[in-house]
């Protein structure tokens, strides 16, 4: 189970867009049930929140996403989870600036922030684990990107911008994403649409098949699977996915706060 709900994050995490924000709003608020197969049982392991909300600095306003992970309680003595990322970014553009990830699974701790410099295109990282014995190592680096390249919680509010109605069935795209240093580029196939029935009731949505051609995490051609709603909001309403431990699922709880 180490690390599971950062793959849930990566499933959601797909897609980038140039376009301007208009799907995603500064008080946003999305909760989800993830579930995890242990021997072939469907468990509701842990809660997911993607929360939105407006930053003041000195110089600007930006837009704080926030996404969060926590196993339920009675979970926590076989396996507990704490985990939080979240990025700063234009709320016009969604163009990050700052980005945040702390993990605590297990025992297990990892903290990655990431500061863009975009005009030499390069990110600035700091990176922390705990060693065995309590103890915090730190590695310091700057890391070359492209133009296009976004963390990982901005590419998931920007992927909520793509215009689906110029993508036709079987269309594929591929994008990049910047996870632990390294860039990896995402592809992901329009799959057509769906109705699909939810916690919010039965939605249109976007149907997606998701795989990441530089990484193993992900198995199956089409069995890691990405529904957004087929409206102006296009939330992420249900994911599935299969890794090399097992398979899983997310599901929309809640939904308050949306732009539209």
């Amino acid at each position: 189970m180490k690390k599971t709900i950062a793959l849930f994050a990566l499933m959601l995490c797909l897609l980038s867009a140039k376009a301007q924000n208009t799907a995603v709003g500064p008080s946003e608020k999305l909760v989800y049930t993830a579930t995890y197969n242990m021997s072939g049982i469907l468990n509701e392991l842990a809660q997911v929140t993607m929360e939105t909300s407006a930053v003041k600095t000195s110089k600007a306003t930006l837009l704080r996403l926030k996404c969060t992970a926590a196993t339920y309680s009675k979970w926590d003595s076989f396996f507990k989870i704490r985990d939080l990322y979240e990025s700063y970014v234009s709320p016009v553009s969604l163009k990050p600036f700052l980005y945040k990830r702390e993990i605590n699974e297990g025992g297990y701790y990892k903290y990655m922030k990431y500061t863009f410099k975009h005009s030499s295109g390069q990110v600035k990282s700091q990176k922390k684990k705990k060693r065995s014995n309590g103890t915090i190592w730190e590695e310091n680096k700057n890391v070359s990107i492209s133009s296009n390249t976004n963390d990982l919680v901005t590419t998931l509010y920007k992927l909520r911008n793509v215009d689906f109605s110029n993508l036709t069935k079987g269309q594929s795209k591929t994008f990049k994403v910047i996870f632990d240093n390294e860039t990896h580029t995402v592809n992901f196939k329009y799959l057509g649409t769906e109705t699909i029935p939810s916690a919010l009731g039965t939605k249109t949505c976007y149907k997606l098949a998701i795989t990441i051609s530089n990484n193993n995490v992900l198995k199956g051609s089409h069995e890691n699977l990405l529904w957004l709603t087929a409206d102006a909001n296009k939330i992420p309403l249900y994911a599935k996915f299969k890794i090399a431990v097992g398979n899983g699922e997310l599901k929309i709880k809640s939904a308050s706060g949306l732009k539209h």
